[in-house]
């Protein structure tokens, strides 16, 4: 079984690759963290320009990256990482579809302040694009 767990940092994200490694530990699991260069803090775009911004949210994923191996280590599950760019709903969908994954597994909602007041809207639009069964964690 080839499991996806979208990553970003927020403790629903962090419930979901714990899910994985914990419930999943024989699967291949690849975690995914998507870089969404239109979703930036005020003034980030303008004040830095999208190569810094770029740079720095590669930066941010590689640190992401480094606490999900520490995580599966402890759980004796490898992993594999993938950093994916566009819109975070659509780039893991299109991941899934194009690298025959089984299962994908996303946290409930994410980092922004909108999204947590219910099921967030990335979770949503991934289970309803999907193309394989969705676990959301949270």
């Amino acid at each position: 079984m080839h499991l996806l767990v979208a990553l970003d940092d927020s403790e629903p994200g962090w419930a979901a690759i714990e899910h994985a490694l914990s419930e999943h530990p024989e699967a291949e699991i690849t975690v995914v963290h998507v870089m969404d260069l239109t979703e930036s803090s005020y003034g980030e775009f303008a004040h830095l320009g999208t190569d810094a911004m770029r740079d720095r949210r590669r930066e941010e994923a590689t640190e992401l990256f480094e606490a999900a191996r520490d995580r599966a280590t402890a759980h004796d599950v490898s992993i594999e990482t993938e950093l994916l760019e566009g819109r975070p709903a659509d780039a893991v969908v299109e991941y899934a579809t194009a690298n025959a994954v089984d299962r994908i597994v996303v946290g409930s909602h994410g980092r922004t302040g909108v999204s947590r007041v219910l099921l967030g809207s990335v979770a949503e639009r991934v289970v309803r694009r999907a193309p394989v069964p969705v676990t959301i964690v949270r």
